[in-house]
């Protein structure tokens, strides 16, 4: 889905802007980078739109965004979009590949969705049973996915407090993407999320094997380019997360100290 062209568009193209997405809690804009002849649109997170956070470093969800890609590209897994550090029109910030979403329709729905309790389908996973805002009964449902399971592994790691349905991006064919990870690397366990489908349940050996060659590289050369974007006690949290993993074998749970699911949850 991503060419090398498009990865040097992310480095060195002249970054314009269309206009801000309203829908999110800190500034992020959609532009469009151009080199040439060649342009690709990009979400752009300026470091000064960010909104101060209790439990996170001011100025630093940009950083984390970055990281979240870095892990993710040395987990082989490629569940970030190409993302890097860069300046901007409103400064330095987090400029990320856009990524178009095939649209639902009869024959594909989101891999996160709601539906009436009880109508659960084949190859689905039951997550939450809730009301809806006209208190009908509903169930909350992720698909039973490769992807998503990779997916699920890859906010463990990271720490994700924030994988909402909405940051599900399918591509249809192009592969299945996690956006907005700018709340991940909490030394302290803050995994939230709408995937607990698996909880509890065991890892798919070539998932552990991938968190077993990451953990080495996080106490060597990747661990030192980590430093440089979150602290060194959330870099040993990162790799102590790794070590449960391969402790364990199995997807984690949810903790009792911290919100499973996050709000809104979409």
């Amino acid at each position: 889905m991503f060419t090398a062209t498009s990865l040097d568009l992310l480095r060195e193209g002249e970054l314009s802007l269309h206009g801000r997405l309203v829908t999110a809690s800190n500034a992020t804009f959609q532009g469009t980078l151009a080199r040439g002849d060649d342009t690709a649109t990009v979400v752009y997170k300026p470091v000064r739109g960010e909104k101060p956070l209790w439990d996170f470093p001011d100025g630093t969800l940009a950083q984390r965004e970055y990281a979240a890609y870095v892990v993710s590209e040395a987990l082989g897994w490629s569940v970030v979009p190409p993302t890097l550090l860069r300046d901007g029109p409103l400064g330095p910030g987090m400029v990320q590949l856009w990524v178009d979403e095939a649209e639902p329709s009869e024959d594909r729905t989101e891999l996160v969705d709601i539906v009436p309790q009880g109508q659960v389908p084949p190859g689905w996973i039951g997550v939450l049973d809730a009301l809806d805002g006209r208190h009908n009964p509903v169930t909350l449902i992720h698909a039973d996915t490769d992807e998503l399971r990779r997916m699920a592994m890859f906010d463990a790691v990271v720490n994700n407090a924030d994988r909402k349905g909405g940051h599900v991006l399918d591509a249809e064919g192009k592969g299945v993407f996690g956006v907005d990870h700018g709340v991940t690397f909490n030394a302290d366990d803050k995994l939230r999320t709408v995937l607990w489908g698996w909880a509890g349940s065991e890892i798919a050996q070539p998932l552990l094997d991938d968190v077993q060659r990451l953990a080495g590289e996080l106490a060597g050369g990747l661990g030192n380019e980590l430093r440089q974007l979150i602290t060194g006690i959330e870099l040993t949290a990162t790799i102590e997360r790794c070590n449960v993993l391969l402790r364990t074998g199995k997807y984690p749970l949810p903790s009792e100290d911290w919100p499973a699911i996050p709000w809104p949850a979409f």
